[in-house]
């Protein structure tokens, strides 16, 4: 464990439980800690947190007499995570907005302010892991695997690890909630953050269609048959089952139907019943990889590929993989077993057993 007494260690505190005890952990390791509370998003007060989520960070931090620095990154984070985002499903696709935000703000502009208050290290709240063998940093999943967040932290570089502290590496979500209201931390009951951070409680539809004008068109099965109409491509997802409004048509199985594909040249939603064989992906190929060490499959590699685990989503349990090294020098993953709902613009994220090795955009799908 880094020696942190008497260190100066800032802290990205959200008003979170998992941030404030966090903070807490490192003051008893004997940290200088302060706080520093960001704000990323501050339109529609409506649906927006942020002013609540500061103020729990300002009552957190009385308690536990820390001093508290408040930054505000909205103009950042519009153009380096939220014009991804508009742009992504503009183009048909399925985008995770949280992976940018880690790599351009987290451990980006935050760690960049943190630095410059001083900070000899900066901390947050996430369960992963960082280890450095032999000089050379390694990311890991946490001890809690239901709330590993190793996933979304693939694409920071490297180098933004470096004097960087995860307390809760080692420490369960009960672990923390208990520990919140032994010390009687005044958010040891606030409820986790759940879906994308600038949409907060609103539907998904209302606040996409605010920004991207929507194009109707048809819905139709594998036979080219019209069964419906859809508002927009952008408002669907490969495997999406609710929201279609088409499950009572005639000749239909009376199976559930799902998106399978998105043709994005005619404009139009295709769709199938059941279990169906088409929802199944064989392969992917990734672009814009991100590595924590190097790319595990080069041209001087004298392995032509590589046995790993993948993630092509969040909460996914692990899926065997070979990654192979494209001649245009992209990289194909091909399954070991076929994936269900594979969706372009997600990450697929790679594992040696408990090890992150990185991952990269899903840019196209092999079925």
């Amino acid at each position: 464990m880094i020696d942190i007494n008497n260190k100066k260690v800032i802290i990205g505190l959200s008003g979170g439980v998992d941030s404030a005890v966090s903070m807490l952990l490192l003051r008893e390791r004997g940290a200088n800690v302060e706080a520093l509370h960001m704000t990323n998003w501050d339109d529609d007060e409506q649906y927006c947190s942020a002013a609540e989520d500061l103020q729990d960070a300002k009552k957190l931090c009385k308690q536990l007499s820390v001093p508290l620095h408040h930054v505000n990154f909205t103009k950042e984070y519009k153009e380096n995570v939220f014009e991804n985002f508009l742009n992504e499903y503009k183009k048909g696709r399925t985008p995770n907005p949280d992976i940018l935000c880690n790599r351009e703000i987290k451990f980006g502009v935050f760690k960049n302010h943190a630095e410059r208050l001083g900070a000899e290290f900066i901390a947050t709240g996430h369960y992963a892991k960082i280890e450095k063998n032999n000089g050379v940093l390694k990311l890991f999943k946490s001890k809690d695997k239901n709330k590993d967040q190793s996933y979304f932290l693939y694409a920071v570089e490297p180098i933004n690890f470096r004097n960087t502290i995860f307390p809760l590496a080692d420490i369960t979500k009960d672990e923390v909630r208990a520990i919140a209201q032994a010390n009687g931390l005044i958010n040891y009951k606030k409820r986790d953050s759940t879906g994308i951070c600038f949409i907060g409680k609103r539907p998904f539809k209302e606040f996409l269609g605010s920004y991207i004008p929507s194009e109707p068109g048809n819905i139709i099965d594998k036979d080219g048959t019209i069964v419906g109409k859809h508002d927009g491509l952008m408002f669907h997802t490969i495997g999406q089952r609710q929201g279609l409004n088409i499950g009572g048509i005639k000749n239909g199985s009376g199976e559930p139907w799902y998106v399978s594909e998105k043709d994005i040249k005619n404009n139009s939603l295709i769709v199938v019943q059941g279990d169906h064989p088409s929802l199944y992906s064989k392969g992917i190929v990734i672009t814009d990889e991100s590595w924590i060490e190097s790319s595990p499959v080069t041209k001087n590699n004298p392995v032509d590929h590589l046995e790993c685990m993948v993630k092509v989503r969040y909460r996914q349990a692990d899926q065997g993989c070979k990654l192979y090294l494209n001649e245009d020098e992209r990289i194909t993953v091909l399954f070991n077993e076929p994936q269900r709902s594979v969706a372009s613009g997600q990450s697929a994220v790679f594992y040696m057993g408990e090890q992150c090795l990185g991952g990269g955009i899903i840019d196209e799908i092999i079925k």
